[in-house]
């Protein structure tokens, strides 16, 4: 087979590129979520004023301030209404906000 290259010169190659990846556009891999929702969101409606959820959901330094501040019964209502937008979004929202891998 002959091709061109950017140069304008030609030469032989024994391989062929595949036109069809390109011509069909950009291949997005799917979201695999690392963590459950409805674990980190059961976590914070029963543990949330411990930051229980944050720990769960790798953001220790947040998940520290709700333990140093539990005291004061913030965290648990913080916690709480976080649970509540846990069990209220999407799979793939959750996935794509607090943490997921493309494959």
């Amino acid at each position: 087979m002959v091709f061109m290259n950017a140069g304008g010169g030609s030469s032989s190659s024994s391989s062929s590129s595949s036109s069809s990846s390109s011509s069909s556009g950009p291949y997005y891999a799917p979201l695999v979520p690392i963590k459950n929702r409805i674990v980190a969101a059961l976590l914070a409606i029963f543990l949330g004023g411990l930051g229980a959820h944050k720990f769960y959901l790798g953001k220790p330094v947040q998940g520290i301030l709700y333990l140093i501040f539990c005291w004061t019964f913030i965290p648990a209502f913080i916690g709480f209404i976080e649970g509540i937008v846990y069990l209220a979004s999407s799979d793939e929202s959750f996935a794509r906000n607090y943490g997921a891998r493309y494959y």
